[in-house]
C-alpha cells in the first residue's frame, strides 16, 4: 500500500484507480465496504465500532495479528448479517406503511424519507430500497396475510357476508365485500375479502355473479349463510340468483322512510334553503371570511 493512501491507522484505504487513487472514497480493509470520504472520519469510526469492534487508534497490523484476525473476520461476517437483517426489517416496515396508509410507492424516492431513516438508524450510508422492491414486498405481505385469513376461514363452519357497491371521486365503480364469523371461543372476526373494480352495469345477474365469484375465490361458497346489503333494487333482485339468504341493512332500511317522509314537506323546503345558504359560503371564500368575522 502506497504511503498516504491509508486512513485511520490502515483500517481504511482510498479507492484505487488506474492512475492514482480516488480520495473521495474510502474502503474498509476488513470487509471491503465503501464509504464517501470528505476529510471526516466519524462515519468510518462508527463503522469500525459497530461492525468489527476494532479500536480505530490501533493499527490494522496489530489488530489483524494472530487470533485477532480470525475474530475480526467472524465479527465482520456477523456484522454483515446483522446489517442485512436490519435493512430487511426497515424495508418490510416501509412496505407495510405504504400499503396500510395508502401512500404512493414512489415515496421511497423522497430525499426527506431517506434523511429521516438515516437519523433514526444513525446510519449516514443508508439508501432506501427501489420502488420495484417495495412493490414486490407489498405483494408478499398481501399473499402472507391472505394465507392467514384463508386458513382461518377454512376452520370456520359458517360465515356471513356484507357487500356494497360504491363510486369513487374519480367516478369508478367498486364492490367491497367483508366476511364475518365466530370462532371456537365465540369471538367475532371480520375480514375484508376484496375491493374490486367493476366495469359492467350493475344488473341483477351481474351483481349475483360478483358475490359468487368472491365467495369462490376464498373457497367459502358452501359456508355462506347470509349476505347483508342495502335495499337498492338491483341488489334485491340479485338476491334471487344467490344460493344464500339476503338480509337487508337495518340502517339503510331506517334511512329510506325518513328520506321519503321528508320529501315534499315543509321541512324539505327549509332544508333546501339551508343548503343554498351553505353552498353560497362554500363557493365564496370572501363571503366565508366575512361571515366568520361577523360571528366572532
Amino acid at each position: 500500500m502506497e504511503k498516504g493512501t491509508e486512513i485511520l491507522n490502515g483500517h481504511f484505504y482510498f479507492k484505487p484507480l488506474q492512475q492514482g487513487v480516488d480520495r473521495t472514497k474510502a474502503i474498509c480493509k476488513h470487509c471491503k465496504a465503501e464509504f464517501f470520504y470528505h476529510r471526516s472520519t466519524s462515519s468510518l469510526k462508527y463503522h469500525l465500532n459497530a461492525m468489527h469492534t476494532v479500536d480505530a487508534n490501533k493499527s490494522s497490523t496489530q489488530t489483524n495479528s494472530g487470533g485477532n484476525l480470525w475474530q475480526t473476520t467472524l465479527d465482520a461476517a456477523r456484522g454483515r448479517t446483522t446489517e442485512k437483517q436490519k435493512k430487511d426489517k426497515i424495508t418490510n416496515a416501509i412496505a407495510k406503511w405504504i400499503a396500510t396508509n395508502c401512500r404512493p410507492t414512489s415515496i421511497v424516492e423522497d430525499v426527506g424519507l431517506k434523511n429521516v431513516i438515516r437519523i433514526a438508524t444513525n446510519d449516514c450510508t443508508y439508501e432506501p430500497p427501489p420502488k420495484r422492491t417495495i412493490v414486490r414486498k407489498i405483494h408478499e405481505l398481501y399473499e402472507n396475510e391472505r394465507t392467514i385469513k384463508a386458513t382461518a376461514l377454512q376452520r370456520a363452519q359458517t360465515v356471513a357476508l356484507t357487500g356494497d357497491y360504491w363510486t369513487s371521486l374519480g367516478n369508478h365503480n367498486y364492490l367491497g365485500v367483508t366476511v364475518h364469523y365466530i370462532d371456537e371461543q365465540w369471538k367475532l372476526h371480520s375480514h375484508a375479502l376484496t375491493v374490486m373494480k367493476t366495469q359492467e352495469r350493475h344488473f341483477a345477474e351481474t351483481c349475483a355473479e360478483h358475490f359468487i365469484h368472491v365467495a369462490q375465490q376464498w373457497d367459502i361458497l358452501n359456508k355462506v349463510s347470509t349476505l347483508s346489503t342495502d335495499c337498492a333494487r338491483n341488489i334485491v333482485a340479485a338476491a334471487r340468483h344467490l344460493p344464500f339468504e339476503r338480509v337487508p341493512c337495518v340502517a339503510h332500511s331506517l334511512q329510506r322512510p325518513v328520506t321519503v317522509s321528508l320529501h315534499n314537506s315543509a321541512f324539505d323546503n327549509a332544508l333546501a334553503k339551508c343548503k343554498k345558504v351553505v353552498g353560497h359560503f362554500k363557493q365564496s371564500p370572501a363571503s366565508a371570511a366575512e361571515l366568520e368575522k361577523k360571528t366572532n
